[in-house]
């Protein structure tokens, strides 16, 4: 049993040490297409102001609970 866990875990490091150095244009293509973050920028940028937009809100609330409280 410890002779075929020797040879996967062997295995296993020559998979994960696959490096190749050449690279096609293709693939930099695709990995400059995964790359894209267009729509992510949009969604956090919505994001930040809607999570702004609150606490300003929340802000203003407690400003006004405080002013109540000191009359």
């Amino acid at each position: 049993m410890k002779k075929l866990l020797a040879i996967f875990a062997i295995a296993a490091i020559v998979v994960a040490c696959n490096n190749e150095s050449a690279t096609s244009a293709e693939d930099a293509q695709k990995v400059a297409d995964s790359l894209r973050t267009d729509s992510l920028n949009k969604a956090a940028e919505a994001a930040a102001k809607a999570a702004a937009d609150t606490m300003k809100a929340a802000t203003d609330s407690l400003k006004a609970t405080v002013d109540s409280l000191k009359k």
